[in-house]
């Protein structure tokens, strides 16, 4: 199996990157694309899932684009790494739960790199790092599956402003709070897009 990656530097809009999103997960399905792997951070934008409450908002002026990923309110913004994929289950495993199981394994593979110990939670997906008696999530994950292609992805909170998440109750969890690489003492993340493709593809290949 070959995989594109795609590696973005400056930021891209969240609408834009759906759009290329959906015609990537078209073109697998035909077999004139290649799956995908894409890393990029976003302008600053608000985004519910197919689950997500309007409860879940706690600033109602600000502006929120609804997607079909999985899971509920989230931020995207400068500074935060969000990872997209396209990949074709056809040629794996049919198990959505075994595709959670590898992408939050990929992702505490990252951090271990990185010198941070985390962990997932099955009633509270993401990726969570205990800090004295608390827990705090640093990645968040959504998935949508097409005719058995697996698309959208995760998030990765680097160095973005968390006060942005004082806007919703992200992901619907109300008793735990976000954490970042920086927040955590991570000084040294420059070369962490390559550190995000190199375990992605040791996962997926």
């Amino acid at each position: 199996m070959n995989i594109e990656v795609k590696n973005s530097i400056k930021a891209v809009d969240y609408r834009k990157s759906m759009r290329i999103l959906e015609q990537r997960v078209e073109g697998v399905l035909s077999g004139q694309k290649k799956e995908l792997v894409w890393v990029l951070e976003h302008k600053s934008v608000y985004t519910a899932g197919a689950s997500a409450n309007k409860s879940d908002v706690i600033d109602k002026k600000i502006n929120i684009i609804k997607t079909n990923r999985g899971g509920k309110h989230t931020f995207h913004g400068p500074g935060q790494k969000v990872v997209y994929f396209v990949l074709d289950l056809n040629k794996r495993e049919k198990s959505i739960r075994k595709l959670l199981t590898n992408i939050e394994e990929c992702i505490i593979s990252v951090l271990k790199d990185l010198g941070i110990k985390s962990h997932a939670d099955r009633k509270n997906i993401g990726i969570w790092v205990k800090k004295k008696n608390d827990l705090y999530k640093i990645a968040a994950i959504g998935i949508k599956v097409k005719r058995w292609i697996a698309y959208h992805g995760f998030s990765l909170n680097v160095s973005n402003d968390l006060t942005k998440y004082e806007a919703i109750i992200p992901c619907g969890i109300k008793d735990r709070k976000i954490t970042s690489l920086s927040i955590l003492g991570v000084k040294n993340y420059k070369k962490i897009n390559d550190v995000i493709i190199n375990k992605f593809l040791n996962t997926f290949l």
